[in-house]
């Protein structure tokens, strides 16, 4: 359960989900026409060892991951965002930004694995010991940023801002923001003062893309508490803020900018896939956004 001013590392609470999706990103991504890969995933799994390893060597039939009702739905979840996120960033670059800022961006390989643009600079906000975790294991695998990459180590409950821009960011320029895999752990009043950071960081000729979440029924989250052989499932549920939340759609729109959003199902037929929607992992409750200032 979450408590004021909680902590994590790469292992543990809210940490640990990195490893949880860099390994649905890596088996959601194994078949050559799925829509998008991530070749360093594997590297974090062996970084990570333990369970991680057993996954990625084909020894662990019955983990969460790979079952037909949960996992198979999740790594597809993973492998389109991951997808929604690249194509952002492509059209940003494309359009001109230069500057990128990756909010709670724990095991995100963009810098590392996308092709960027001369001058991009790439700013990843994270807890100390998950960049650590992702610098260390990279470096030892001879790997690189193709862009400049600055390392921002703060909470995103402090003041970020403040860091980032001690970091060097530069907020006259124009930014595009990713905001991945991130609301749900943030409370309803966080995330509109996260919307807050970002839109007064912005200069004209910005963008954000936001993966939001409706709340889960009850009955999703009695039955996942409840069940004794889904332990993952109740710890998750654990470390999210399942509440009523501002639209982010809604909430940049009423400040000037313009969005669009998807949803999750959509986008995944968008794709040439065949989206699930029944089963634990409820796919209609996720959509994609993005929006821009002009």
């Amino acid at each position: 359960m979450r408590t004021e001013g909680d902590s994590w590392d790469i292992q543990t609470s809210v940490g640990s989900t990195a490893l949880f999706v860099a390994a649905a990103r890596m088996l959601g991504g194994r078949a050559d026409d799925a829509p998008a890969h991530d070749e360093f995933a594997q590297l974090f799994m062996r970084a990570a060892g333990g369970e991680w390893v057993e996954l990625l060597e084909g020894r662990l039939a019955e983990h969460p991951l790979l079952t037909p009702d949960f996992g198979v739905p999740f790594q597809q979840h993973q492998i389109a965002r991951t997808r929604y996120f690249d194509d952002y960033v492509s059209a940003a670059t494309e359009s001109g930004v230069r500057q990128v800022v990756i909010l709670a961006a724990g095991l995100d390989s963009r810098a590392y694995r996308l092709a960027w643009p001369d001058g991009t600079v790439i700013y990843e906000l994270d807890r100390p010991q998950v960049l650590e975790f992702k610098r260390d294991t990279l470096a030892e695998a001879g790997r690189k940023p193709r862009a400049e990459r600055h390392e921002v180590a703060v909470d995103l409950r402090e003041d970020w801002p403040k860091t980032l821009r001690d970091s060097g960011f530069d907020a006259t320029a124009p930014t595009a923001w990713l905001v991945e895999g991130l609301l749900i752990y943030l409370t309803p009043d966080a995330q509109d003062r996260l919307f807050e950071a970002i839109a007064s960081l912005s200069a004209p000729g910005s963008r954000v893309a936001i993966e939001q979440m409706d709340p889960l029924p009850e009955e999703s989250v009695t039955a996942m508490t409840e069940d004794r052989d889904a332990t993952d499932a109740a710890e998750w549920v654990g470390m999210i803020y399942n509440e009523p939340r501002t639209d982010s759609v809604d909430w940049f729109t009423a400040r000037g900018w313009t969005g669009d959003r998807i949803n999750l199902t959509d986008y995944i037929s968008r794709l040439g896939g065949t989206p699930v929607v029944d089963g634990p992992h409820q796919q209609s409750l996720i959509n994609l956004v993005t929006a821009c200032r002009p």
